[in-house]
């Protein structure tokens, strides 16, 4: 199952923790062309697997869960302040 670094989890409990969020908010992963697409989304969507962590919750879609299945995601800002996603393999 997917795992979160602390700052993916810090990121992803900022970005939806805020007054006008719903608690379900969280962090949505899907398949996409050239490999992922990351949104912020209000709730799961039909089918999505569910990744809670450290209070950060992540939506992953049914094509996406399967191939990030073994791997770490991470998050930080690069030098121009940039929010940055990345994945790791699992050690």
């Amino acid at each position: 199952m997917l795992t979160l670094t602390e700052n993916a989890c810090t990121i992803v409990k900022q970005m939806t923790d805020a007054p006008d969020v719903p608690e379900s908010a969280g962090l949505r992963i899907t398949q996409a062309e050239a490999g992922f697409a990351v949104a912020a989304a209000e709730k799961a969507e039909p089918g999505d697997r569910v990744v809670e962590q450290d209070g950060a919750t992540v939506y992953l879609d049914e094509g996406s869960a399967a191939q990030l299945d073994a791997m770490v995601l991470d998050a930080g800002f690069d030098d121009t302040g940039t929010l940055q996603f990345g994945l790791l393999a699992q050690a």
